[in-house]
């Protein structure tokens, strides 16, 4: 499959996931669960869901293998890291505003993306 093609595919799986993310994020917020911990549940969610479905419909994966897992691991566990991180950073650097918690999980959540693509691609998934 052509670079168009996957990226249209994870553009697609990513707005699901994301949608995943985002709506676990707002549901956990909103039972009082802490921000970080919420962003962390959240991530983990939506992380599994694009895995999940990238790995079938982009990138053509239907074997793991100990290789490819161990990739996911790591690409899953630095993104988790810098997702999170961003997203404090913009909790503490964006003025007040009504939007700010949602302002602050796009930003975090299109830093991990963008990683999370080239990775995926040219790491992961490497035909």
């Amino acid at each position: 499959m052509g670079l168009v093609a996957q990226l249209t595919r994870f553009v697609a799986i990513g707005a699901l996931s994301a949608l995943v993310d985002f709506g676990a994020y707002h549901l956990l917020l909103s039972a009082g669960t802490w921000v970080h911990g919420a962003k962390a549940i959240s991530f983990i969610l939506g992380t599994t869901t694009a895995y999940l479905l990238n790995r079938r419909f982009t990138f053509s994966a239907s074997e793991g293998g100990r290789a490819r897992f161990a990739g996911f691991v790591l690409l899953y566990g630095t993104t988790f890291a810098i997702n999170i991180g961003m997203n404090a950073l913009m909790l503490a650097v964006l003025p007040a505003m009504d939007f700010k918690i949602s302002l602050a999980w796009v930003i975090a959540q299109g830093t991990a993306t963008a990683i999370n693509f080239v990775m995926l691609r040219t790491v992961v998934f490497r035909a």
